[in-house]
């Protein structure tokens, strides 16, 4: 077709525009719908050019092998397979990339694969179906808006017109309808836009391949062990082809997987089928549907939930126990246990337990069982059978019974029990006993109360639907023939351990650095334990993240900044799992330790030495308010030369007291006697009396050692107050001085003497020692 179509815009074209449009060039054919995946000829006119063309597709070069020269005028693209949406195709000049013409190209896609089926209105009631429905597909862009039209036609009179069947904006469409059992044309027609309009394909079809029944009338009857399925289909004159659906209530939102039972049932014939294996007490749902030979299938009919009855070889009824260690009565406690049956038969079932002597059980001699507990029997030391009966009210019975051994029976037992976990699954294994066994039977618990158990021809197991992050306790026993074996109870082992318990952190901050410390408290019995702690700290300002992995429960921060205010927590690594504490916050310290150690010690010594300080000056002011007294037996004096003295002069130096004289005068007790008698002194330094003692100089008094050491040892001078206070000496036993005498003193007189005026005594004074106060002498000095 577009070949032709080239030849005639080849041939044609120039003719017009001969003379006229020499220089002409164009691209042709303008603005093409196509549909999708089609071939298309373009032709590219390059009159007005002399050089070569190429060819762009959405501004993409096109490859040059599609292109062909017809001429030194005319070039032919040929597209294939044309699968583009919408595109723009250009004709550019080679060397001045000029663009000579264009066009647009867009696809359209027609109708496909389309489905009718007849039905009637009512699927309940069978009748003439009066209805149609049709489907079908279209690929079109869906910014555009498209309206179908869905068209019929006889396929076998010719002369019978095409009818609209309906109208529709979706890509189906539901009328009524009566057909003629004859064939039928059905064909879709789109309009796109109002502008382009597109046909489907014809789809032919016979009514009684297109027919579609109503959903069958389903029975479902329990019969013996078994299910009986029964269902009552229409149109029984025809032949037609059913499906019986079926599946296990898990619980009542699931299912298990659904099975399908197909059947085939000729003209008059209904449908029946039986199911076997059932599970007992079980709810099972029921379906079924049915279609003509050629038709489509009709809806599931309306589901059927069933329970199902106790089926006898379903029954497993199984015994176990457990005997606790030997009373101090020699009673053994035996814990039965068994699988009851679904509490999902709607039955009533009655359990029994009894025990029997093993000896007797053996010997077939006539024997009493001894009815138990409801779950538990006392036996002795011997050896037992436990028996349980299940019975309803049916002509129903199941029995079964367990051995139980004697105290110290010599029987085998497994060794070498090991037990792992992975995902919350516990994996046992053992080693057999060397004697042949018929099974191993493995029970376990978490609490001692209750116990689940299983069967093993294995020397392995794995034990599941487990409790999370719980400890069990786990036991392997041998089976025999007759008897048991002893059982051996592995390590306790949890279904699956957990991430370290809870951590509990606290803080002791520095100025720099910082100690964190904490605990791990577990509150699971199953409980990883922590194989190292990670310290995870940063300022509180958006500073970055640091971490410390350390392996103790403590961990030193370093390098810390002072004032400052910081965020820190732990985290718990164990092989299953981590746990991280809550974040605390700390504030490191202004000053360090350091610092105030030695602030301390300062402040310490200053107050210190203020208290030394001030207790030695309350010393010396308590020395200089009180006057000190001497020791007169540590004075050390001298006789006062007559001829040494000089008027007016005093050869002391000053006493430390300011309210004494710089002359007081020293009488010794010799010039005090004679004090009766006025005492003159010329300036010559001559006695006016023979019985009056003139005062020594100490400055001329000769060494001590010059004296008689009997004069100078121990002796203290009297001190006068002035020359003319009254002064009277005690009495003579306590006085130190008594014993000295007047001595001359050799030394010469010196040139200048003080005349001295006699002092006129009282006449009756009474003696009063005086202790002279020489804060200025010492020992030695005045020598």
């Amino acid at each position: 077709m577009y070949f032709f179509l080239v030849i005639l815009m080849l041939g044609v074209i120039p003719s017009i525009c001969k003379g006229q449009h020499e220089n002409t060039c164009n691209v042709v054919p303008k603005d093409i719908y196509i549909e999708v995946r089609s071939d298309i000829d373009v032709v590219c006119q390059t009159s007005c050019v002399h050089d070569k063309i190429f060819w762009t597709l959405n501004n993409r070069p096109v490859d040059k092998s599609l292109s062909n020269t017809i001429n030194s005028s005319h070039t032919v693209l040929s597209l294939r397979n044309f699968t583009h949406q919408s595109a723009t195709l250009l004709c550019r000049s080679e060397n001045t990339q000029q663009v000579l013409g264009g066009t647009t190209i867009k696809t359209y896609s027609k109708p496909s694969k389309i489905s009718c089926f007849l039905h009637g209105t009512d699927q309940t009631t069978e009748g003439s179906p009066d209805q149609i429905t049709c489907k079908w597909e279209h690929h079109f862009n869906p910014s555009k808006k498209i309206n179908y039209i869905l068209n019929a036609s006889s396929s076998v009179l010719t002369n019978q017109p095409t009818f609209e069947i309906c109208k529709s904006s979706s890509t189906n469409c539901t009328n009524i309808i009566n057909l003629k059992l004859f064939d039928h044309n059905i064909t879709v027609r789109a309009k796109i836009d109002d502008y382009l309009e597109v046909d489907s394909d014809p789809y032919t079809f016979h009514p009684n391949d297109i027919l579609k029944m109503i959903p069958p009338q389903l029975k479902v009857t329990p019969v013996s062990d078994d299910l009986l399925v029964e269902w009552r289909r229409a149109r029984l004159s025809q032949k037609c082809h059913c499906q019986v659906k079926y599946s296990k209530a898990v619980n009542e939102r699931t299912s298990e997987e659904e099975l399908v039972l197909n059947e085939t049932l000729n003209g008059n014939e209904h449908g029946k089928v039986t199911i076997e294996k059932v599970e007992s007490c079980s709810n099972y749902t029921f379906s079924v549907r049915c279609a003509l030979d050629k038709a489509p299938w009709s809806d599931w009919s309306q589901k059927i939930v069933l329970t199902t009855k106790l089926n006898k070889r379903d029954v497993k009824l199984r015994l176990w126990r457990k005997i606790a260690e030997l009373e101090k009565n020699g009673v053994r406690k035996v814990h039965a246990m068994w699988t009851e049956i679904p509490s999902t038969c709607q039955d009533t079932f009655t359990y029994t337990i009894k025990q029997t002597p093993y000896k007797e059980h053996m010997m077939g001699v006539n024997y009493t069982d001894t009815l138990c507990g409801k779950s538990t029997c006392d036996v002795n030391q011997d050896a037992h059978r436990i028996h349980l009966t299940v019975q309803n009210k049916a002509p129903l019975e199941f029995m079964d019974s367990v051995y139980v051994p004697a105290i110290g029976e010599s029987l085998p037992q497994v060794t070498d029990i090991q037990t792992s976990t992975l995902e919350g699954v516990i994996l046992v294994s053992w080693k057999a006993p060397i004697q042949p066994v018929s099974g191993y039977m493995i029970d376990w618990t978490h609490n001692g109360n209750q116990y689940q158990w299983k069967e093993s021809n294995d020397t392995n197991t794995t034990l599941s639907n487990l409790l999370d992050k719980t400890p069990y306790n786990i036991t392997v026993t041998p089976l025999f023939d007759d008897k048991t074996g002893h059982g051996t109870q592995a390590l306790q082992i949890c279904s699956r351990v957990a991430a370290p318990g809870n951590v509990t952190i606290r803080v002791k901050a520095n100025d720099k650095s910082a100690l964190v410390s904490w605990d791990v408290k577990s509150q699971e019995a199953c409980s990883g334990a922590a194989v190292n702690y990670t310290v995870f700290y940063r300022t509180q300002d958006g500073g970055p993240q640091l971490n410390v992995t350390v392996n103790g429960t403590e961990c030193h921060l370093k390098d810390l900044n002072p004032d400052t205010q910081y965020s820190v927590y732990v985290k718990a690594t164990a092989l299953t799992g981590t746990t991280k504490s809550s974040e605390n916050s700390f504030k490191t310290k202004r000053f360090g330790p350091g610092i105030i150690t030695a602030v301390s010690v300062c402040g310490s010594i200053i107050i210190l030495l203020v208290l030394s300080l001030g207790l030695s000056c309350a010393v010396q002011w308590k020395k200089f308010r009180e006057k000190p007294v001497p020791n007169p037996g540590n004075s050390s004096v001298a006789l006062w030369p007559a001829s040494s003295r000089q008027e007016g002069m005093c050869p002391f130096q000053p006493f430390s007291n300011p309210t004494e004289s710089l002359c007081d005068k020293v009488y010794t007790e010799e010039t005090l006697r004679m004090s009766i008698s006025p005492l003159v002194t010329s300036c010559n330094g001559n006695l006016m009396s023979d019985q009056t003692d003139e005062y020594v100089d100490p400055g001329t008094v000769p060494a001590p050692d010059e004296q008689n050491e009997d004069l100078v040892n121990h002796a203290e001078t009297q001190h006068l107050s002035s020359p003319d206070d009254s002064t009277a000496l005690l009495p003579s036993e306590t006085s130190p001085y008594r014993s000295q005498t007047f001595v001359e003193s050799p030394v010469s007189k010196p040139n200048n003497h003080c005349k001295r005026l006699p002092v006129k005594q009282p006449e009756k004074t009474a003696l009063v020692t005086v202790y002279v106060t020489l804060d200025m002498f010492e020992q030695g000095q005045g020598r």
